[in-house]
């Protein structure tokens, strides 16, 4: 449909207004989503090319390839290859603090964790999670960050856990409770894959946190 400006010109008039508080379909929030997508398809081929032909043997047109982007867009989202295994961890820190939200409030703090983490490492592929702990442990610059990721995921811990802290004290022992999570989960995940991964991740969790709890006693 047109309609006549002043000057004889005319206008197209056919397209209906948005409703009030709605998005145009081009808006930010089609856009971040989009954005995000192509960042987790980009990191999931990157994983998955990482484990079947080493990182080292990997490069980044592979990993565009695979993700079906240019290399040019590759480095919109990350920096390097390393940055895409950074990324892959920051997502496991994120859903741990979401499971240790989530646990009910008559637990301790430590059976929290201890639950959060058994659960987080209960949705994980065993043999591609060992496959990946060997890929950082072989490769110094990946052993290197993946050293930081621990130092992450103790202040994520520690900020899920603040959550159910109502006193000082118990924000300090959040803290505490974290720092000693961490710490299993490190020395754990070590002795797991020493042991060549004949548990599942969620029983040698358990096992781990007897054994903590054992020290405390």
């Amino acid at each position: 449909m047109k309609a006549s400006k002043p000057g004889g010109k005319s206008v197209r008039t056919g397209a209906k207004p948005l409703p009030a508080g709605a998005k145009s379909p081009d808006g930010p929030g089609l856009r971040q989503r989009k954005l995000q997508e192509t960042r987790e398809r980009l990191t999931r081929a990157a994983m998955a090319l990482f484990l079947e032909r080493g990182f080292e043997a990997t490069t980044i047109d592979d990993i565009a390839t695979a993700a079906d982007v240019s290399r040019r867009s590759f480095f919109h989202y990350f920096a390097s290859k390393e940055d895409v295994v950074a990324a892959w961890q920051e997502g496991a820190a994120s859903a741990l603090v979401a499971e240790v939200v989530a646990r009910p409030v008559g637990e301790t703090m430590l059976t929290a964790a201890e639950n959060a983490i058994a659960a987080a490492v209960r949705r994980i592929d065993p043999a591609e999670a060992a496959a990946m702990s060997r890929l950082k442990r072989d490769n110094p610059a990946l052993h290197a960050r993946d050293q930081l990721k621990y130092e992450k995921l103790e202040r994520a811990l520690a900020e899920g856990l603040s959550q159910r802290a109502k006193t000082k004290s118990d924000r300090l022992k959040a803290r505490l409770v974290a720092m000693i999570a961490t710490g299993a989960m490190r020395v754990g995940g070590e002795n797991w894959i020493g042991e060549d991964v004949r548990e599942k991740p969620e029983v040698f969790v358990k096992r781990t946190f007897d054994a903590i709890r054992a020290i405390l006693k």
